[in-house]
């Protein structure tokens, strides 16, 4: 039985949400689950925008066809390629023949590689600017290059000013039945997980992703429809907000997040003094993770979210705790940029923890390390260096 529902007076969102899934591109915990938003126009022609992840592709097309409600489909625009948004694609181009794909040349070229069978008389590339009217409406393609693939556009409607923004402004999480953003405790249970989609997902791509929100300041938006989560329809500018601060990799949060990997204890007992020491000096929101046990999505998107961070670590086969050197390369990859941050080692013999961390933060742009690493030989013995390491925190906090 269908579950379709009404975006706009002639929009339905077709898409369907998967709880069942465990690991989002097989890395990233959902214990949510999340949505595959498709959008259904019907106008005088009909568009279908995005499809979805062969893992709903039956309740999808049941969607689909109930709303289109025994009309043909006019045509498919493709935001992006990726499988969790087109791997029903070809399907639809099965059952609906006459149906025209829309879509970037890069995207056009990933189709043949995903599928057999060629498409390509059916398929009609755009670039920047482009339009296609379909009656009332009439849409614009914007391209919107590695965010997060090189094939991504967005469209535009200019009839009531709707942005579909393809992986832009998403977040993990199935839909519960309500759809738009408003309807939902966003800040207190989703934006957890859109800080952590975005950051895991598009993070790298800061850059990329701030000639996005260029270019979309210059359109009005009464609607703001992702491939993944809520739809925006209120308070736009918050959630467009906060994709300023991650895409510039400005601190949402002034305060400290301290990650911990810790053998048998000892380091983990240096940071909870660190996060006590912290707090005397009127910190607030001091976060501390066992690296050992936090899954890696979670604490960079933490590392993203807190100003300042502290890496407290054992040394390890001569050199850095396996988890912690982990975080560190993914962070790099993540392109983390504009932190300040400070560094606890730990070594019974040989501490080298310390220098081999320094070099790997000392290589993230514009990450300002703070002098004076706290070195510990086994058990902590004294908390003059955690003292001095809190003040020096509270201080640049200040």
């Amino acid at each position: 039985m269908h579950c379709v529902r009404s975006v706009a007076p002639d929009i339905l969102l077709v898409g369907a949400s998967d709880r069942r899934l465990a690991l989002f591109e097989n890395i990233y915990p959902i214990p949510r689950g999340v949505s595959y938003n498709s959008y259904l126009v019907l106008d005088e022609k009909t568009v279908l925008l995005d499809t979805a992840d062969s893992a709903v592709s039956a309740r999808f097309l049941e969607n689909l066809a109930y709303g289109l409600n025994g009309r043909p489909l006019d045509y498919v625009i493709v935001n992006h390629m990726e499988p969790d948004h087109a791997a029903s694609l070809m399907d639809v181009l099965r059952l609906y023949p006459e149906a025209q794909v829309v879509a970037s040349a890069k995207a056009i070229a990933m189709i043949g590689q995903f599928f057999d069978g060629d498409v390509s008389a059916r398929c009609t590339a755009v670039k920047e600017g482009d339009t296609l009217p379909t009656g009332r409406h009439t849409f614009t393609f914007v391209m919107a290059p590695m965010v997060h693939w090189p094939e991504v556009m967005v469209t535009y409607d200019t009839a009531d000013k709707i942005l579909f923004s393809a992986d832009a402004f998403g977040t993990f999480g199935a839909l519960n039945g309500n759809i738009f953003a408003d309807e939902v405790a966003f800040e207190a249970e989703w934006l957890p997980d859109a800080r952590r989609y975005y950051v895991n997902i598009v993070g790298k791509y800061g850059m990329q992703v701030q000639n996005l929100l260029k270019k979309a300041a210059g359109l009005e938006i009464n609607l703001l429809c992702p491939l993944h989560g809520p739809i925006w329809r209120k308070n736009i500018a918050w959630f467009v907000e906060k994709y300023q601060r991650w895409s510039s990799y400005t601190p949402e949060d002034k305060t400290v997040a301290i990650f911990c990997g810790s053998v048998y204890g000892n380091t983990e007992n240096a940071a909870d003094i660190l996060a006590a020491c912290l707090a005397d000096r009127g910190v607030e929101r001091v976060a501390l993770y066992d690296v050992s046990h936090t899954d890696l999505s979670h604490l960079v998107a933490e590392a993203f979210r807190c100003s300042h961070l502290v890496f407290a670590a054992a040394t390890y086969n001569n050199g850095i705790f396996t988890p912690m050197e982990t975080l560190l390369l993914d962070l790099k990859a993540h392109n983390l940029q504009n932190r300040t941050a400070a560094l606890i080692e730990n070594g019974t013999w040989a501490p080298q923890a310390g220098k081999l961390m320094g070099e790997l933060v000392g290589g993230m742009k514009g990450v300002e390390l703070l002098t004076g690493t706290v070195t510990l030989k086994s058990a902590v013995k004294e908390r003059a260096g955690l003292e001095a390491l809190a003040d020096a925190l509270a201080a640049s906090l200040k």
